[in-house]
């Protein structure tokens, strides 16, 4: 395994929509603008961009989509033993007036509101084949290696055991199950609105977040 060479690393990167009491997501206008920003920057080498999708902010209503772009995923790059696959989603902490890089998500479904398609499930199981809600899966990303050169880098950032129960959790559940399955690696990381750290504060934020998933795989 040695003698493979330094693994290459591919970023596939999701955000959400609006949905109650956020009209405008902060993780939207990132992911859209993502590709862009990171080319007239530039990447480490080994380091690559995959997707950059913008998910419905509802529960099942984000799966169909979610797992297409994760199995495109596994088929472009399925060719390569020397590449690590990273999911990394982006979402909203209103609340929030720092970055949080959330290291686990719950088997639980209990949201606050309705999601954007009309759902709003409580104490139901993600995967029911995978138990109870106490179940919880974990990333196998460094979070405290991330968490270091993050700060390094002058952010405000701290790791999260509770990524809520709403629809961030719930995408994050099914990423990190299918990661798991695929050996490939995932992590949420949430954001505060563009009213508490600025746009191009954020975007700048991601882009080091991208290198800091790169150089810990």
């Amino acid at each position: 395994m040695g003698s493979e060479g330094p693994k290459c690393v591919t970023i596939h990167v999701t955000g959400f929509k609006k949905f109650q009491g956020v009209a405008e997501n902060p993780t939207e206008t990132i992911v859209s603008n993502l590709k862009n920003f990171v080319e007239k920057r530039g990447l480490p080498i080994g380091l690559t961009l995959g997707s950059c999708t913008v998910l419905e902010t509802a529960g099942d209503g984000a799966l169909p989509l979610l797992y297409k772009i994760m199995e495109s995923g596994i088929s472009k790059e399925n060719n390569s033993s020397n590449e690590q696959i990273v999911w990394l989603h982006l979402g909203v902490n209103s609340g929030a007036l720092k970055f949080a890089i959330e290291r686990q998500a719950m088997n639980e479904a209990t949201f606050r509101c309705p999601d954007e398609l009309g759902w709003q499930p409580q104490q139901l199981p993600i995967v029911l084949a995978d138990g109870g809600t106490s179940r919880t899966r974990e990333t196998s990303c460094s979070t405290e290696s991330i968490l270091q050169f993050l700060k390094k880098k002058g952010y405000d950032v701290t790791i999260s055991d509770d990524a809520g129960r709403f629809v961030c959790n719930y995408v994050y559940y099914h990423s990190l199950r299918f990661a798991e399955q695929k050996g490939h690696k995932s992590l949420f990381v949430h954001v505060p609105l563009f009213s508490r750290i600025d746009e191009v504060t954020q975007m700048q934020f991601v882009a080091a977040l991208l290198d800091a998933i790169a150089s810990t795989c």
